[in-house]
């Protein structure tokens, strides 16, 4: 019954992908928004939601590293996983200026994380509320340097009569059922993952940052997929980083505000170290961009992102208590 859960929740990760970025990218043509910030903003928030959930009810359940680890795992699997496999299709070009805000936003918030970490036992709800308002301050930024530069955007390559027109009612049901897909397709994979570890005999830390960051990063992965075939990818890169963004800010703040999350029982080490490897991935994305060809993730880039992912995956394994 568990691979029946995994094979229906892939099932519906993709038709949710294939809806948010239909909806999203109706969106950035109706308000005169680049796609990059529809992707850092409406899409990140949606394929991050499987990460506020899983994350909240871990905590709430008594699982605090199960919340902290799926968001650190997620982290990396969005770079390793997702950006490698999507730049192994498609190379993906990156925009200059988006070093200058986003990527800066990322990194601040991840070694952030790893101080809180580093001087604490725990994330309070306090420092919860602290990230929030980082995700506050970086939204009310986002949104203010989108309307200096509003003007209408005209896609080459990716849009057509038929989605200039969309109406609202048509957007709004896309995003419902993109996101729900999403969601659920989401639960499934997790449940069925979950289950399958645990009668393996693996630990909460193995599952949290392999088996559960991976089922809440198949939103990611399917809709950047998807606007890579459909070669949206300011969509894709904006998913990506924003997902990042959202889910250390917006996942463990909230969660934290909810219920404070301690990692004593995980080993500190443990979990720092996996923060380490967040942090470093994070950065390999500034590496890359400016080795040949300059910010452009070519596959081999990707390829190297991904190895990357499986050497974190195998030493996670190797490792494991």
């Amino acid at each position: 019954m568990d691979i029946v859960y995994i094979l229906l929740g892939l099932v519906l990760l993709v038709i949710g992908g294939e809806f948010l970025v239909r909806s999203s990218v109706a969106i950035s043509l109706k308000f005169h928004l680049s796609k990059m910030i529809i992707g850092l903003t409406v899409v990140s928030f949606a394929t991050s939601a499987p990460e506020l959930f899983v994350s909240i009810k871990a905590a709430l359940d008594g699982y605090p590293y199960i919340a902290l680890g799926n968001v650190i795992g997620s982290n990396i699997a969005n770079i390793g996983l997702v950006l490698g496999i999507t730049a192994i299709i498609t190379p993906l070009f990156l925009d200059r200026d988006f070093y200058k805000f986003s990527w800066p936003v990322m990194m601040l918030l991840s070694v952030g994380l790893y101080f809180l970490l580093l001087f604490g036992d725990d994330i309070s709800r306090i420092e919860g509320i602290g990230l929030m308002l980082v995700l506050v301050v970086y939204l009310w930024v986002l949104i203010r340097k989108a309307q200096e530069k509003r003007k209408i955007i005209k896609s080459n390559n990716s849009t057509d009569i038929s989605e200039i027109i969309t109406s609202n009612f048509k957007i709004v049901i896309w995003l419902l059922i993109g996101g729900g897909a999403l969601w659920g397709g989401s639960e499934l994979l997790v449940k069925g993952a979950v289950n399958i570890a645990e009668n393996l005999g693996i630990s909460n830390r193995v599952i949290a940052v392999t088996m559960i960051a991976i089922g809440t990063s198949v939103p990611e992965l399917a809709a950047s997929v998807v606007a890579a075939l459909k070669g949206e990818k300011a969509l894709l890169i904006g998913n990506i980083i924003g997902s990042n963004i959202f889910n250390i800010a917006s996942v463990i703040g909230i969660t934290a505000f909810i219920h404070p999350i301690s990692v004593l029982d995980s080993g500190i080490s443990l979990v720092l170290n996996d923060v380490l490897w967040m942090i470093g991935f994070a950065t390999a994305i500034l590496i890359l961009a400016f080795l040949p060809k300059k910010f452009v993730l070519t596959r081999y880039k990707g390829i190297i992102l991904f190895v990357a992912y499986t050497i974190f995956m195998g030493l996670v394994f190797l490792n494991y208590n």
